[in-house]
């Protein structure tokens, strides 16, 4: 694939960037498509590696045929690297623009130069298809006159829905927030994907088909009861919403809160809502947790003008090459910066807070407690390091523990539902019959509520494979 000596002839390029003092004036995105002629040059790196480990089980979740959009884009067939995209993502621009991009990570280049950039590949050519007008509805030519309700809104549930509405189906997607998206809305700041992208899919779904009900909370404004009653097959894709909590003492100070308290908040009003945010300007802002969320949190504190922001993470730090824990094709477990960081913050590792003080008000001040070190999968303090840092915001950004139980589960519960032992819905992966099917037949759940916190590209893939299981399901009926 690409050009034969590619990979010996060009380096890895990446996409250019907006200096970090120029992009902390606005929520813009500052990251821009590759030209045609450097995306040329990264094409023709694609090797002609016999087994392409960059998709499949070890790179990409929604399959992607890699190798070969590479080779159209090497060739400058562009529409055809678009068409070949769009058989396996539904929505490239956000993978794009969000995917941590295992598929670099197995790429056979990685092995022993800098892997073949395919994130920003894949961000050029959806990019390029919207410009070119390439990227347009898909309604089905025929009505199998099934009705689908699929709860919620995020990349699993628009990937189920346009599915299925691809194959005929009347689909019907609800989501108790006032605009559609899920976390991808309301939890990934606009500077790292620009809510556009969402509302021009959300078009396109309509066109096709979709109806979508917004501020329509399915288990309380309508019940499971209904929902079963009303639906010839209903898809659970709501999420794991239920955050990790610290409960130390001092928690309940004023300016101590959930990460996607901060985030959800600030997106409105970037949107245009006339709602007050959580602000961290002129503040001392602690971030607890390393991961992705963390990172927006940094992102977000900073274009508030925040007086500091420190990011704590209990784990030592990672090496910055891959070590033997996660060989190739695998992805590794390494020390990475993102953008945000570049903005400004300290980065703190094999922390454990112990609590937080507060002043008379109840505000807090500080957080306190000592370092660390990992033996045996456990965390053992480190004599002689305590610390007291001054705090006036923390965000606590550690994760989801599994999804809402109060409300739609709680309800379905009574009609048969089970959860697993992590307190997700319990359904089957896979691709033969009565995969993603949960314990109440015409009840579906992909995405994270069923397997748990995840990736974007891993909901889409979900979203895409149990719409398949519905669809079979639903003309086994017909047939029948």
């Amino acid at each position: 694939m690409g050009k034969p000596t590619g990979f010996l002839e060009f380096k890895k390029e990446y996409l250019q960037k907006i200096a970090p003092n120029e992009r902390l004036k606005n929520y813009n995105e500052f990251e821009k498509p590759f030209s045609e002629a450097v995306a040329k040059d990264q094409g023709a790196r694609c090797m002609d590696c016999g087994i392409p480990f960059c998709h499949g089980d070890t790179g990409c979740p929604v399959d992607n045929l890699i190798p070969e959009f590479n080779d159209f884009v090497f060739k400058g067939r562009w529409k055809e690297a678009f068409e070949n995209l769009s058989k396996t993502n539904n929505f490239p621009e956000f993978t794009g623009r969000l995917c941590p991009a295992p598929c670099e990570s197995a790429c056979t280049l990685g092995l022993i130069e800098p892997p073949v950039s395919i994130k920003s590949i894949e961000r050029t050519i959806i990019d390029r298809a919207w410009e070119e007008g390439w990227v347009i509805p898909e309604p089905s030519s025929a009505k199998t006159g099934k009705k689908i309700a699929v709860v919620g809104s995020g990349p699993a549930g628009l990937a189920a829905g346009q599915q299925l509405a691809r194959a005929g189906h009347t689909v019907t997607i609800f989501e108790k927030n006032d605009r559609i998206g899920g976390l991808l809305r309301y939890g990934i700041p606009d500077f790292k994907m620009e809510k556009r992208h969402i509302d021009r899919r959300v078009k396109q779904m309509e066109q096709e088909g979709v109806t979508f009900k917004t501020n329509v909370n399915v288990g309380v404004d309508i019940t499971a009861k209904q929902l079963l009653g009303d639906f010839d097959a209903v898809v659970l894709a709501c999420g794991s919403e239920v955050p990790r909590d610290l409960p130390l003492p001092g928690r309940e100070s004023k300016g101590v809160y959930y990460a996607m308290e901060f985030l959800s908040k600030n997106n409105k009003k970037v949107a245009g809502d006339d709602i007050q945010i959580i602000s961290a300007k002129d503040k001392n802002v602690i971030v607890i947790g390393g991961g992705d969320t963390g990172s927006d949190c940094v992102g977000t504190s900073n274009r508030h003008g925040a007086k500091s922001v420190t990011q704590i993470e209990l784990f030592p730090v990672p090496p910055k090459d891959r070590d033997k824990s996660t060989p190739w094709p695998l992805y590794p477990k390494i020390f990475r910066t993102s953008t945000s960081h570049e903005e400004g913050v300290e980065r703190k590792w094999s922390i454990s807070t112990a609590g937080f003080k507060s002043n008379a008000n109840g505000e807090v001040t500080s957080i306190y407690g000592q370092e660390v070190r990992e033996e045996a999968g456990k965390f053992i303090p480190v004599p002689g390091t305590e610390f007291e840092w001054p705090a006036d915001l923390v965000l606590l950004a550690m994760g989801f523990v599994n999804p809402t139980k109060e409300g739609l589960l709680a309800d379905l519960e009574k009609e048969g539902l089970q959860l697993d032992g992590r307190g997700n819905v319990k359904a089957e992966f896979g691709t033969k019959p009565g995969s993603f099917v949960t314990t109440i037949p015409k009840v579906f759940a992909c995405g994270d509520v069923r397997r748990g916190q995840s990736l974007i590209v891993w909901a889409i893939s979900e979203g895409r494979k149990c719409a398949e299981q519905v669809h079979q399901f639903l003309m086994q009926e017909v047939e029948a």
